[in-house]
């Protein structure tokens, strides 16, 4: 702790000799001895001057130099410690990986093994309100369901749609999914936390196990009633994944029937990549601004009856304040003090996305709060006002969840041009594809980008008469062509892992 103290600014210290001088200056020139001594014979000087009396009271003079060896040390920044950032939870990234093999709809912990998982990545989502989280699956083969992102309800979709059912390999591939997951964490700038809820871990994969050495954490939480077997038979082995955790060091956890384990995991998250950027060499916490505490309080002394003050520069001062006073006459006490970017931030920070979204001038602070807010169409116009591939990408989400998928393909792809390394623009662009492709052959556009005129559909089903109708589809919300589509979550993914097991069996 001490042996870390040192200065972020040391340059500012060249102020201590400043401060030592002019003390000696103004205690020099005030000596009448020598002031006068070259004018007035030594023996009459001892009889005119008068000396000063001990216990002096302090003058501006001293006050000042404190000032200056005060705000010389505060400007150097004194440090002893590295800076935790406040939103260690918010980016603290997490990959959760569930076993979708057929043990799991065991029914030894109801309903079952598979939607008491299912139920704590709901839980997790809720304690890491704002993180970004990761979703795979995997089986006999491995694959991403979405990747890092950190919309709750997204994920909680995805959640709902998993069953066992719609792996294409069956079995059990614990080493293909740790390596599937490493290659879709593999861009991330910072180091995450990988989560294996599962009911075991097959012998063949302790070895991946023990080799891994990336950068991200590996924990296990165990789902499954140790001791028993369950009705479809499958037994928990408690004690393979003892063995696992001790030869491999890897964190491991058994579900509970409360929140500790996925409090325990949510910590687990946030500490190691607080560990990690310590490691790395994270910023050093500034103490210095607590020393403008006592500058402002001796600052005040200024005003003390009877001590020097430059009433040109008291009448400067009087008349800005003056002038600000009349600006601020209609704003509040907070904005003398904030500006609306940062009133916006504290109200986002509370959770209060509606005020930030009010009070955001920059647009794309202001998107993002309305994208919290669930108003996706404003949140897309506010992106469509930066020009950078954050904005475009953010902007292909705002439109895909308005249902406006060929829209938000074009703003993925022009997010991608911009940064083609972009796995996650790339990730988002295929679930996007898949839709579009899974809509029924009829829907060539998106319902919201139709125009207002009524259309007229005919049914003919095998030759039989069907009743004409005419449908307003101008009037269509996103929330009814949802509901209009034909493939459900779970068919759309049981599909694309079908289509991603024959590529890689090519």
């Amino acid at each position: 702790m001490i042996g870390d103290f040192h200065f972020l600014r040391p340059a500012w210290l060249l102020l201590l000799p400043v401060a030592a001088a002019l003390g000696w200056i103004v205690s020099h020139r005030q000596d009448m001895r020598t002031k006068w001594q070259h004018a007035i014979a030594p023996h009459l000087l001892d009889h005119l001057l008068v000396e000063r009396r001990v216990g002096a009271r302090i003058r501006p003079v001293h006050l000042t130099i404190l000032l200056l060896v005060l705000g010389a040390i505060a400007a150097a920044g004194p440090t002893w410690q590295h800076e935790r950032s406040p939103f260690v939870a918010d980016i603290a990234p997490l990959a959760i990986a569930i076993d979708l093999s057929q043990t799991m709809d065991s029914t030894d912990i109801a309903p079952s093994r598979l939607e008491r998982a299912k139920l704590k990545v709901k839980d997790l989502l809720e304690v890491r309100q704002g993180a970004r989280t990761a979703l795979f699956v995997y089986a006999g083969s491995a694959h991403m369901v979405l990747p890092l992102t950190d919309d709750k309800k997204l994920i909680g979709t995805y959640v709902d749609a998993l069953k066992t059912g719609i792996m294409p390999v069956s079995g059990k591939n614990t080493t293909k999914a740790l390596a599937t997951i490493e290659a879709g964490l593999a861009r991330e700038t910072v180091p995450g936390t990988i989560l294996f809820m599962t009911d075991g871990v097959e012998p063949e994969a302790f070895e991946a196990f023990a080799r891994h050495a990336g950068r991200n954490e590996l924990m296990i939480l165990g789902i499954g009633r140790a001791g028993e077997t369950s009705n479809g038979g499958a037994n928990f082995d408690v004690e393979a994944l003892q063995r696992l955790r001790s030869g491999a060091g890897i964190r491991l956890a058994s579900i509970t029937a409360d929140d500790q384990d996925v409090q325990w995991i949510a910590r687990r998250a946030a500490s190691h990549l607080l560990q990690a950027q310590t490691d790395a060499g994270t910023r050093w916490q500034d103490i210095g601004w607590w020393l403008m505490i006592p500058i402002t309080l001796l600052g005040a002394l200024w005003f003390r009856q009877g001590w020097t003050i430059r009433w040109s520069a008291a009448a400067l001062l009087a008349a800005l304040m003056l002038q600000s006073t009349a600006q601020a006459a209609e704003r509040s006490f907070t904005d003398l003090w904030l500006s609306p970017d940062q009133q916006g931030r504290l109200a986002y920070d509370r959770g209060d996305f509606g005020k930030a979204a009010d009070t955001f001038v920059d647009p794309m602070w202001k998107g993002v709060a309305l994208y919290r807010l669930g108003q996706f169409d404003r949140a897309a116009e506010a992106f469509a006002r930066v020009d950078s591939a954050e904005a475009r990408f953010d902007q292909g989400n705002a439109l895909a969840r308005l249902g406006k998928l060929s829209q938000a393909v074009a703003a993925y792809e022009e997010a991608i041009r911009e940064r083609p390394d972009w796995q996650e623009a790339k990730d988002n662009l295929k679930v996007v594809q898949d839709a579009i492709a899974a809509k029924p052959k009829n829907d060539e556009q998106d319902s919201n980008e139709l125009d207002d005129r009524p259309d007229q559909f005919k049914f003919d089903d095998k030759g039989e008469k069907g009743k004409k109708s005419v449908v307003d589809v101008g009037r269509q919300t996103a929330e009814v062509w949802m509901r209009n589509i034909q493939v459900s979550p779970t068919d759309l993914l049981a599909r694309r892992f079908s289509i991603e097991a024959q590529e890689k069996s090519e």
